[in-house]
């Protein structure tokens, strides 16, 4: 650890790269913008190339004196990882599923065993086989046909998050030529003749799924009939054969906008798709069948979403709805699973989830007690109605990711799995805390906290604080192996429930979008002013991290109150709001606009030019910076992290680090292999032990 007053930046270390400035006119409104960086966006340009090499060679450069330390966390992240391990096994028809990972192993092996776990193995996809040829490779869902003979997968090599369809025979192995390139990975579902097979194609350079086919096991993808086409881009669509299997749904679905849900008879393949319910502005609904009904979560007449359950052939009447559990202003109901007997539900209050268990036949209800102030707890995959044992995963922030099996009549819980972390692991050397900042308009913001037993509250200790904050994804308290190596070494480590995210319910989702944004940077300054003026930890050894949305958020908060913050992590930033927003071309731009608004709408392009991050740089003093992406990110582009640094380069004040790191052979989710992805966990942390000061 350095001093505090020591300079980030030594004397000796080579010039910083500096990208040429090449300005471009940018007029939206009457207003013209001047970005002087525009031409990064260029991929295949050589110069483009180059400069992100250089700008990584630097950060190998600066980053020298810890080049063991590097190491050393990398080694010991990695040995806390039990090589040999596999997962708890469920059952579906005959067959029971789990994966496997081998010694040294980067990716599973999904695999199955015939009537018991005593069966012989069939090995049903071996990854790491699969991924030899390729420097990145993920596996997008894994689709089982009814006779249990085909499974159709989908294989991405880019980390583009196009997935080519590909069907393998499990009883000779072979894997046919249907190749299907440009799908929905995992968006796939089998009919049950077991040979027609039904996927969502995406666009190739909004990279939306948009289209709905279906391909016939051996004939020509060139001759999939489509049946569906989403007019709408800014809709997200997903498909899927339902527990009950009688239903293909296939959902279009705009967060805080509307749903629709499209159902076919899997008996039926060439049958066409009939609407649930035709989308209305504002409902947003998810379904459930059972037996001769389905349950419908909907938030209609309910901000928080209610249950109501509705018999098939009357779906579109709302007259024939009917309420099964009713609207509660403080409670969010997230997460529903139907059994014969029971109904589970996932409910969201004051930032945890509560497993609520109703007992259908005599209306008994009860909720799982976890004994943790801070926790994440969700209903695990349960393919099977006619059970009365819930499968859920649990974890803390002290408590590594558990499996459960609960018995839902007698009240008791059976451990399956526990996460192995090796290296003398003891979850009685931290503790957890959960606690509620005050922020400047009044509301109570969720904090999560863990550190090392005997780790000081005066001021001295190191803190990392992180949240995400947008999308209504909610930031749950669970557990992390590789942090150890940062609590460990003295850091508190705390996340921050901020708007924007779900955890407080959908007006806290609502409060942190479009034109309240500002909410979720707010609630993150206050958590920081907070947990300094309580004495957590000071300025000269605060550090902040978010990634992709919430890269934007640390781009926001450094702007407001750079002083705050000894060093700041951006991974995959989306920094660059105004321009990537006025540009629908980008994958995933208008899908957006609920989320940050239309620019192209003078209120949105005026209120997002208050915050992004790029537009708003200044010629003043910034924290420590490390920021990282991937070449081949679909999510945030590579250009606009680029673009920041070189901007901030130019304009800061300070000798602070700076550095950018790409990923040029990753995208979004950074590197595919489980230890290669501890690699890039290493350089955040020893580019912030780095900098903590000595206590």
């Amino acid at each position: 650890m350095t001093n505090a007053q020591t300079p980030a930046v030594l004397p000796g270390l080579p010039a910083a790269p500096q990208a040429p400035v090449k300005p471009k006119e940018l007029t939206v409104h009457g207003h013209t913008r001047i970005d002087n960086y525009y031409w990064l966006n260029e991929r295949e340009n050589p110069e483009v190339i180059d400069y992100l090499k250089k700008e990584n060679d630097y950060l190998e450069a600066v980053l020298a004196p810890v080049r063991e330390l590097r190491e050393n966390l990398f080694e010991e992240m990695k040995n806390r990882i039990k090589q040999q391990d596999e997962s708890v096994p469920y059952k579906e028809g005959h067959y029971y599923y789990y994966t496997r990972f081998v010694e040294g192993g980067e990716y599973p092996l999904f695999c199955r065993r015939r009537g018991s776990m005593q069966a012989d193995e069939e090995t049903i996809l071996d990854v790491n086989e699969l991924a030899k040829e390729h420097s990145y490779y993920d596996i997008g869902g894994l689709e089982v046909s009814d006779n249990e003979e085909l499974v159709a997968y989908g294989e991405d090599t880019v980390s583009r998050r196009l997935y080519t369809l590909r069907i393998k025979n499990l009883k000779t192995g072979e894997i046919y030529p249907d190749a299907i390139p440009n799908t929905e990975g995992g968006s796939y579902a089998w009919a049950t003749d077991d040979k027609t097979l039904f996927y969502i194609r995406k666009d190739e350079t909004t990279l939306l799924g948009y289209q709905v086919y279906r391909h016939v096991l051996g004939t020509d993808p060139s001759e999939d009939v489509l049946l569906y086409e989403e007019e709408d881009n800014q809709f997200y669509m997903g498909l899927y054969r339902m527990k009950s299997k009688k239903y293909i749904a296939v959902v279009s679905d705009h967060n805080g906008v509307a749903s629709e849900y499209r159902l076919l008879e899997a008996a039926d393949p060439t049958g066409a798709f009939q609407v649930f319910l035709p989308r209305e502005k504002g409902h947003e609904y998810d379904l459930q069948h059972f037996g001769d009904k389905f349950y419908v979560r909907t938030n209609w007449n309910a901000e928080n979403f209610r249950l109501m359950e509705v018999p098939e052939g009357h779906t579109a009447d709302r007259s024939a709805w009917k309420e099964v559990i009713p609207h509660r202003p403080d409670v969010y109901l997230q997460q529903l699973d139907v059994f014969t007997n029971h109904l589970v539900l996932g409910e969201r209050k004051e930032g945890l989830m509560h497993l609520r268990v109703i007992d259908q036949q005599n209306g008994g209800e009860h909720y799982l007690d976890f004994g943790e102030p801070a926790y994440v707890a969700a209903i695990s995959y349960n393919p099977d109605f006619n059970t009365n044992i819930l499968r859920f995963g649990y974890a803390s922030l002290t408590t590594p990711n558990s499996t459960y099996d609960y018995n839902m009549d007698t009240q008791e819980k059976t451990l399956l799995k526990r996460q192995e972390v090796l290296g003398g692991f003891d979850p009685d050397n931290y503790v957890s805390e959960r606690m509620f900042a005050p922020g400047r308009d009044g509301v109570q913001v969720p904090v999560s906290l863990v550190y090392r037993k005997g780790t000081p509250k005066d001021g001295s200790a190191p803190l990392l604080q992180y949240a995400y904050g947008s999308y209504g994804l909610s930031t749950d308290p669970g557990f992390s192996s590789s942090r150890l190596s940062l609590l460990d070494r003295g850091f508190i480590y705390a996340i921050a429930h901020i708007r924007g995210g779900q955890e407080m319910g959908r007006k806290w989702y609502d409060d942190g979008k479009m034109l309240t944004k500002e909410n979720t940077f707010n609630d993150f300054i206050d958590v920081s002013e907070y947990l300094i003026q309580n004495r957590y930890t000071a300025p000269d050894r605060l550090f902040a991290l978010g990634g992709s949305a919430g890269g934007l958020l640390m781009g926001a908060i450094i702007n407001q109150k750079p002083e705050l913050y000894r060093g700041v992590v951006a991974a995959v930033p989306f920094v660059d709001v105004v321009t990537t927003m006025l540009d629908e071309s980008i994958p995933l731009t208008t899908g957006e606009f609920e989320e940050w608004g239309n620019p192209k709408e003078k209120p949105y392009y005026d209120y997002m030019l208050t915050y992004s991050p790029y537009d708003n740089v200044q010629p003043k003093a910034y924290p420590n910076l490390l920021v990282t992406t991937g070449l081949h990110d679909s999510q945030v582009q590579y250009w606009e992290p680029a673009k920041w640094v070189a901007k901030l380069r130019t304009m800061k004040t300070d000798d602070n680090l700076l550095l950018l790191h790409t990923n040029m052979e990753a995208g979004h989710g950074g590197a595919s292999g489980r230890f290669q992805a501890l690699k890039e966990i290493a350089l955040e942390y020893a580019f912030m032990l780095h900098l903590a000061p000595d206590p």
